[in-house]
């Protein structure tokens, strides 16, 4: 009886293990099937353009590769250390110690690079297709000195003319608008005095805050002073707000500038506006710095000196479409706070300006 027992249980082993064979070897050709399905559908990271056969950075499709997934980068774009053989970097110099009124700043980088996880490849609105022209990624924060602000400035000098002199385009992270004076000092140093578009709540052409020339609401005049700018092809757009004098706007007006103030945006388009001003810049060297305290607290409250009454996010988009044909060596986005804004929605949209900011770059290819 006991050896009856034994055989019936090898029996009953052997056909499970045969039962257990075949469903793996089932399975597997099924995965097989699968991965070959998937490939297929799969975007390549990598693609070649027809007309060229260069390879270029893509992020990873959300329609494979979850949002949520992986290390937060620029567009979830390779992350690498240097500016050797790109046609644009996004760069972060996380810094708000230039700030004159609500901190926070310093986390604008991070913070922008979490919200462009849902940035995808191409440009529903202009047909750009950024990731087929230019090989773009990111490459990190400049590591500056938050006990120091005239060091973080030499810092971010010296950084910058590493980057540009690799010929590689900057797209910069704020940080508070002070930065803009050390990156400009890089810029004109390899393109000499520049053409600025200026989209700003504020003129940061102050002289002297609190004793200090530098800082978030002086850069501009000390840009001036250096010869870093081209100040017959300046445009300021989007100033506004209470002021420290009945004109606070006259010093920009008087070194050749051409202010555009909020008043004059209200209920329209600034696609005209565009025109004008890229007949004003015309084929010289063009940077473009936007403040997103330029934009309503409606449409983002998350900066240090918020403004009433300023430009919708829409305005925001044609300003920077509007660059487009332009010769833009650099860019900038300034003055996210995240702390002031817990949605989240501020970094959204600085990561689409910076984005748009992207596509409207030289060498980018747009579909018909």
């Amino acid at each position: 009886m006991l050896s009856l027992l034994k055989t019936s249980r090898i029996d009953i082993l052997g056909t499970l293990r045969r039962s257990c064979i075949r469903i793996t070897d089932t399975f597997s050709e099924v995965s097989a099937v699968c991965n070959k399905t998937l490939d297929r559908r799969r975007p390549c990271t990598t693609p070649r353009r027809l007309c060229s056969g260069k390879r270029y950075n893509v992020p990873p499709s959300a329609e494979f590769v979850a949002r949520v997934s992986g290390i937060a980068t620029m567009g979830k774009l390779p992350y690498q250390e240097t500016a050797d053989g790109l046609d644009a970097a996004f760069v972060g110099v996380p810094i708000d110690t230039g700030t004159s009124n609500r901190p926070g700043t310093r986390f604008g980088p991070r913070q922008i690079r979490a919200e462009s996880a849902m940035l995808r490849a191409y440009n529903s609105g202009t047909r750009a297709a950024p990731y087929e022209s230019l090989m773009v990624a990111d490459i990190g924060d400049v590591n500056v000195n938050v006990y120091d602000l005239k060091d973080t400035c030499r810092r971010i000098r010296e950084a910058y003319l590493t980057i540009l002199a690799t010929g590689c385009i900057p797209l910069t992270m704020g940080g508070d608008h002070t930065i803009a004076y050390p990156i400009l000092q890089a810029v004109a140093e390899k393109h000499g005095p520049v053409g600025l578009i200026h989209v700003d709540a504020h003129a940061d052409t102050s002289d002297v805050v609190l004793g200090e020339k530098i800082g978030h609401g002086t850069p501009f005049r000390r840009c001036v002073e250096e010869g870093l700018l081209d100040c017959k092809r300046v445009v300021q757009i989007g100033l506004r707000g209470t002021g420290y004098s009945p004109d606070a706007y006259e010093w920009s007006r008087a070194q050749g500038f051409r202010v555009v103030q909020v008043e004059e945006c209200w209920f329209k388009s600034l696609v005209p506006l565009m025109a004008a001003v890229r007949t004003q810049m015309g084929t010289g060297p063009v940077y473009l710095s936007f403040d997103i305290d330029a934009l309503d607290p409606a449409f983002a409250p998350g900066t240090g000196t918020p403004e009433i009454a300023g430009l919708t996010s829409i305005q925001g988009l044609e300003i920077i479409r509007g660059c487009h044909g332009l010769n833009l060596v650099g860019c900038d986005l300034v003055e996210v706070s995240p702390p002031y804004d817990t949605t989240g929605n501020t970094a959204l949209t600085a990561a689409n300006l910076l984005f748009e900011m992207m596509c409207v770059l030289p060498k980018t290819k747009y579909y018909d």
